[in-house]
C-alpha cells in the first residue's frame, strides 16, 4: 500500500458507517466512505431511538442464543456512544423505558447523521455518494481496500489500511430473505431502505468471512397486510405495536404464539404461519389504552385502527363476538372458530387461568366491545445474519481460511450495523446502538497505534 492509503474506508453510509467515519475524521485519521445511494443516511433515517438492555445480564435474558462477547460490548459501549452523540451538539433527551426491559434516548437521527457527513468533510475527508462498491481488494490475504464505480462510470481503487463493510444488512433482496429468512420472506413488506441487498455480505464472503447465525430471524413489525410500504412515513405511523395486548389468530383460525413478547417478535412467529398472514383482533379497552395511546414516553398517540382503515387495510369494527360468525368468506378465516377461540380465552382468562399459548404479561380477557380487527404481515427492517465480528468489529473467518480453528480475524476487514451478525438470534435489543456501539468500534480499530489529535 502507497503513500495514499487512507486509515478507513466505510463501506456504507448509515448509522454505523457514518459513526465509524465521522470518529475517525475527528480523531485526525484519514477516511473515505463510500454510499451507493444518492444521500446517505440509510435506514437510520426513520428511526428515533437509541436504547438497548441496561444489563449484560438483562440482553442475555432476552437474548440468550446472541454472542456473549458481543451482548457484552454493547451494553458496556452503549454510554460511551450516547456521550458521542452529546458532544457533537445532538439532543439525547432523558432515558425512558423501551419494550419493558430497555432503556434508551430519543435522539433527532438525521441531525446525527447530518452532522456526522459534515464533520468528514470539513475535516478534509471524502464522502463519495451514488458509487457502488465492486470489489474488496486484497494483498497477502489481507483486505487493503476496494475497486469502486463511481457514478460516471470510471472505476476507482481506493486503498486502506482498515476496511469497513456497513451496507446495511441484505432485507432489501427478496431471494436472500427467502434463503436466509423463510420461503415466504421474498413477498414480505420492506421497512426500510431499499439498497440494503446484501452487498457488504456478498464483499465479505467474497474474501472469506464467516456468515451467521443460522435461523438469526430479523427485526420488523406487524404491518397491516397488502398495504404499500413505499412511503416511509408509514414505516412508523402504520406499525401495529399494540398487537402485545391484542390476540393473533392465523388463517387456520388458531392463536399460534404469546402476542405480549411483543410485535418484533410476534412477526418472526408469524412468517412461519400458512401465508404469512393474521387477523389481529383487540376490544374497546385496547383501543382506549393502547391503539390510540402513546406507545413510548414522549411520542404522541394516534389512533393506528383509522391510519390503517385511511390507508385501504383489511379491516373492520364488530360490535360483538357473533359477528365474527359472518366474516366474509374471501378473508380467508374461519370467522365462527375464530368466534370461539376469543369467548375460550375469555372464560379461561376471567378465572384466571393460563390461556394457550399462555401470555405472560397481558392476560386480560378482551370482553368490552365493540372490537377492532386489522389484518397482520410481517414487515421486516433488517437482517440478524451477517459477517461474524468480534467486540472491536474485526470480521471473523470462515473455517477453512485460516485464523485460530477457521474464526480468527480476516486481517483489514472490519463489519458493522446490520452487515454484521452474531449479537442477535430471534431477539431484539436495539437496532442504532449496535451501529452506533461497533461503529466506533471500527473506529478504535481502525487507529489503534495511530497518533490523533482528539477532540472535534
Amino acid at each position: 500500500m502507497g503513500a495514499d492509503t487512507v486509515d478507513l474506508l466505510v463501506i456504507g453510509g448509515g448509522m454505523a458507517g457514518l459513526s465509524a467515519a465521522a470518529r475517525v475524521a475527528t480523531e485526525g485519521g484519514s477516511v473515505v466512505l463510500v454510499e451507493k445511494a444518492e444521500r446517505v443516511g440509510g435506514s437510520a433515517r426513520f428511526a428515533g431511538f437509541i436504547w438497548t438492555a441496561p444489563t449484560v445480564e438483562e440482553l442475555r435474558r432476552v437474548n440468550p442464543d446472541g454472542d456473549p462477547e458481543l451482548a457484552a460490548a454493547l451494553v458496556d459501549g452503549f454510554a460511551d456512544g450516547v456521550a458521542w452523540v452529546q458532544s457533537l451538539g445532538v439532543e439525547c433527551r432523558p432515558p425512558v423505558p423501551v419494550l419493558g426491559f430497555g432503556r434508551g434516548h430519543q435522539v433527532d437521527t438525521n441531525h446525527y447523521l447530518d452532522t456526522c457527513e459534515r464533520l468528514v468533510r470539513d475535516r478534509g475527508q471524502e464522502v463519495l455518494t451514488g458509487t457502488w462498491t465492486r470489489t474488496l481488494l486484497t494483498e497477502n490475504g489481507r483486505v487493503t481496500g476496494a475497486e469502486c464505480l463511481m457514478p460516471d462510470g470510471s472505476a476507482r481503487r481506493i486503498e486502506a489500511t482498515w476496511t469497513l463493510l456497513a451496507t446495511g444488512g441484505f432485507q432489501g433482496d427478496p431471494g436472500l430473505r427467502a434463503r436466509h429468512l423463510h420461503p415466504q420472506a421474498a413477498d414480505v413488506g420492506l421497512r426500510a431502505n431499499p439498497h440494503s441487498r446484501g452487498d457488504g455480505l456478498a464483499l465479505g464472503r467474497a474474501v472469506g468471512a464467516e456468515f451467521g447465525q443460522k435461523d438469526a430471524g430479523f427485526y420488523g413489525h406487524l404491518m397491516p397486510a397488502d398495504v404499500s410500504l413505499a412511503d416511509s412515513a408509514r414505516f412508523v405511523d402504520l406499525a401495529l405495536y399494540y398487537s402485545e395486548h391484542a390476540l393473533l389468530f392465523d388463517t387456520t383460525g388458531e392463536r399460534f404464539v404469546d402476542e405480549t413478547v411483543g410485535d418484533h417478535l410476534t412477526a418472526m412467529a408469524l412468517l412461519d404461519r400458512p401465508q404469512a398472514r393474521g387477523l389481529l383482533v383487540a376490544d374497546a379497552r385496547v383501543h382506549r389504552e393502547w391503539i390510540s395511546a402513546s406507545y413510548v414516553e414522549g411520542i404522541p398517540g394516534v389512533d393506528k385502527f383509522q391510519l390503517c382503515h385511511r390507508a385501504g387495510a383489511r379491516c373492520a369494527v364488530a360490535d360483538d363476538l357473533e359477528d365474527f360468525a359472518s366474516m366474509p368468506e374471501e378473508w380467508g378465516y374461519p370467522g365462527a372458530a375464530i368466534r370461539d377461540r376469543i369467548e375460550e380465552f375469555n372464560a379461561i382468562a376471567t378465572a384466571g387461568g393460563a390461556p394457550a399459548p399462555e401470555r405472560l404479561l397481558d392476560s386480560q380477557p378482551l370482553d368490552e366491545p365493540p372490537f377492532y380487527v386489522i389484518e397482520a404481515a410481517p414487515a421486516v427492517t433488517f437482517t440478524f445474519a451477517g459477517l461474524l465480528i468480534d467486540a472491536g468489529a474485526r470480521v471473523l473467518s470462515a473455517r477453512g481460511n485460516g485464523g485460530a480453528d477457521g474464526d480468527g480475524p480476516v486481517p483489514g476487514l472490519l463489519a458493522a450495523g446490520a452487515d454484521a451478525g452474531g449479537l442477535y438470534r430471534r431477539a431484539y435489543a436495539g437496532g442504532l446502538a449496535p451501529a452506533l456501539v461497533f461503529g466506533l468500534a471500527a473506529a478504535r480499530t481502525a487507529l489503534a497505534g495511530k497518533p490523533t489529535t482528539g477532540g472535534r
